[in-house]
């Protein structure tokens, strides 16, 4: 015992002449140190984080200069899954490692104690390749963990799968693969596949997938925006789980080589919440996507979908206007139609009347007409939109503009007194009056009718349970153009991870925007068709801040992290 505190206290005697070496702290303030641990029964290194002499990073170069290994930061670092599944999930795990990318006849890990040589001999083993060493902190290393490995937090299904596999024989599975039938026996399936379903509510997810692969069938969730990977079904249950699911869908079980869409309707306590099915024939078998649709986030206030004050009372402005239409813009899955409906809700009132053309209709909206556009039977947007005028709406929500046919009813429409709300897929404002002139429509047009162009984007929010002051990296102040001494005044935040976010410091998203107002001035623009780089300019002197600036914003508030907003802008200007 004797000897290994010996070697414990050498190694740490390294690592403190190392801190001083590296210049993180003093020789004088290292002794004092020691005195206090002696007494505290505690180690020096410790301490010395404990007390913030010393920040967990330093440590972390400390170590990594101690074994001539590099640093490596896990949080903005993409690992493809091909290299994730060099290491399995138990191993990953117990051992606290992380595979950063993989050459010939060699594995990179990363590691927070490149000391741990049994660790190390033993992955060398069991991976059956050369090791070569990264080092990261250990809350990167355990936020890496969660994210490409899924949260040590087991979830209900994990039980149901046993249950399934001991009560499942191999005739019962084959004939669930094959019709689909419903028999008493496969009653352990029906509690797993409802359990998957329960799991991923409860996790707030937004997407379930369920992916076969070669050798397994993978069970992810789409979490805050983020794909977590949880513990996945066995493989020879892929069958069944996906017949199962193809039956509530009200899909065709028998169909194996078409893509088939269907709905399921899912009741959680006493919730009831609608799930949009889609399957799609792949390689190694169907690859099932169900979207969660909870109506709860369309009730949200402008200023929970990110507005700050200001920005908010630009918009109820806008959306209180007559007539004219506003343009939401920005990728799939960037909350466009989450931001329209909630505008819906906000002007929705009994003198007014209101209907959308949805493809499809994802929510059912009181007081609200909602249209099904049917492509197969020549039911189109425009000839909906053309149909929907003749009610005498005062308010229009089109789904998507996505041709000249739609795109001039529907400024037509705007021309003639009806308020028109729709979505377009551009990557900023400006760039809108672009795609809407390239589809077809005239310039005149464009600047008669546009009153407002919004693009969006989603962040995590910063978990509110564990939320702490963080100071930004240099490159992460130059990415967003920040001076330090712009932060004396700021609340630059991180969440630190706990069960409230189940390890990953953030709980929630909300958007940042980019509200390009159409006036006199940018009409003159648009109507001489100037280059989009040239109006965009003009209408950042016009006072219109761009998505970067609108998320620095709310960095400095401590709403969201750097790292956040930087992936949320990589193609914006600072």
């Amino acid at each position: 015992m004797s000897a290994l505190k010996n070697l414990v206290a050498e190694k740490d005697d390294y690592l403190l002449d190392l801190l001083v070496d590296l210049g993180f702290t003093s020789a004088d303030v290292v002794a004092k140190a020691r005195e206090e641990a002696q007494a505290a029964g505690v180690g020096v290194v410790d301490l010395l984080v404990a007390n913030k002499v010393v920040r967990p990073g330093d440590v972390t170069q400390a170590k990594a200069a101690q074994f001539g290994a590099e640093v490596v930061h896990l949080a903005g670092l993409k690992i493809e899954d091909e290299v994730i599944s060099i290491v399995p999930r138990d191993i990953a795990k117990k051992y606290r490692v992380i595979p950063v990318f993989r050459t010939e006849g060699k594995v990179a890990v990363a590691i927070a104690d490149p000391s741990d040589l049994n660790t190390i001999d033993s992955l060398t083993h069991l991976l059956n390749s050369e090791i070569e060493l990264r080092v990261a902190s250990e809350p990167d290393i355990e936020a890496a963990l969660n994210k490409y490995y899924g949260s040590e937090k087991r979830t209900m299904a994990d039980g149901a799968f046993k249950d399934v596999i001991q009560e499942l024989t191999l005739s019962n599975v084959e004939a669930i693969a094959d019709d689909g039938a419903e028999v008493e026996t496969d009653a352990p399936l029906i509690r797993l596949v409802n359990q998957i379903i329960v799991d991923a509510f409860k996790l707030r997810a937004s997407d379930i997938h369920l992916e076969p692969l070669e050798k397994r069938f993978r069970l992810r969730y789409r979490i805050d925006g983020m794909m977590q990977e949880m513990k996945s079904p066995p493989k020879r249950l892929q069958a069944p789980v996906i017949a199962r699911l193809k039956i509530q869908a009200g899909m065709v079980i028998s169909e194996h080589r078409i893509p088939q869409d269907g709905r399921i309707q899912s009741k959680i306590g006493n919730k009831l919440i609608d799930l949009r099915v889609s399957c799609l024939p792949t390689n190694h078998g169907e690859s099932i996507v169900m979207r969660i649709l909870d109506k709860e986030g369309l009730k949200l206030g402008l200023a929970e979908l990110g507005f700050l004050s200001d920005d908010q009372a630009t918009f109820e402005r806008i959306i209180a206007l007559p007539d004219g239409i506003l343009l939401v813009t920005g990728p799939t899955g960037s909350g466009k139609t989450t931001t329209l409906y909630s505008c819906l809700n906000f002007i929705n009132r009994p003198d007014r009347k209101i209907i959308t053309v949805e493809d499809p209709v994802e929510y059912v909206l009181s007081g609200i007409n909602q249209v099904q556009v049917h492509e197969a039977v020549g039911f189109t947007f425009a000839m909906a939109l053309r149909a929907i005028l003749r009610q005498a709406p005062n308010i229009v929500m089109l789904g998507e503009i996505r041709d000249i046919e739609t795109a001039s009813i529907a400024i037509n429409a705007s021309l003639t007194g009806h308020l028109v709300f729709s979505t377009l897929h551009t990557n900023d404002a400006p760039g809108a009056v672009t795609r809407l002139v390239d589809i077809g429509v005239k310039p005149f047009l464009v600047a008669s009718s546009t009153r407002c162009l919004m693009a969006q984007r989603l962040v995590r929010k910063i978990c509110k349970k564990c939320a702490a002051p963080y100071e930004p990296t240099d490159a992460e102040l130059r990415s967003l153009g920040i001076r330090r001494e712009d932060l004396k005044n700021a609340n630059v935040s991180k969440g630190r991870g706990c069960n409230n976010c189940n390890g990953s410091g953030n709980r929630g998203r909300f958007g940042i925007f980019e509200i390009f107002v159409v006036d006199d001035e940018a009409r003159k623009l648009i109507y001489d068709r100037v280059p989009t780089n040239v109006l965009r300019a003009r209408a950042r002197e016009m006072g219109m801040r761009t998505l970067r600036e609108d998320g620095i914003r709310k960095v400095l508030a401590g709403l969201t992290t750097p790292e956040e907003v930087i992936r949320a802008t990589v193609g914006d200007e600072a």
